[in-house]
């Protein structure tokens, strides 16, 4: 895979989660603080990968391996309320953003 489209993966993964952290704030009738936070730091994280694979970070195998255990954090919170869309279609890009940093880091071991 290229470097180009997994930046892509990482970003939109991150704006998945970013809009599920804003959904999620609206909800009255369920306390989603845990879907919040692991949304959060998915977003972060994701958004720091992209960065560090951006500028080719002799580093970026350690992001990719954290990343992907946090999109499979989020996603499995998510999981939880696959009733709410927002929910549903941030642990999809959560899931895809973990396989992808897997492949990509499997791809380019030196």
């Amino acid at each position: 895979m290229e470097k180009q489209k997994m930046i892509e993966v990482l970003q939109f993964c991150a704006a998945q989660c970013t809009h599920c952290y804003d959904a999620c704030q609206l909800e009255k009738e369920m306390d989603m603080s845990a879907c919040m936070m692991h949304d959060q730091d998915c977003a972060d994280l994701c958004r720091l990968t992209a960065q560090v694979l951006d500028r080719k970070s002799e580093n970026i195998d350690i992001f990719l391996k954290t990343c992907l255990v946090m999109c499979e954090r989020c996603a499995s919170e998510c999981e939880k309320h696959l009733k709410m869309e927002h929910c549903e279609k941030c642990a999809e890009a959560c899931r895809k953003c973990a396989e992808m940093c897997h492949e990509y880091e499997l791809a380019h071991r030196e």
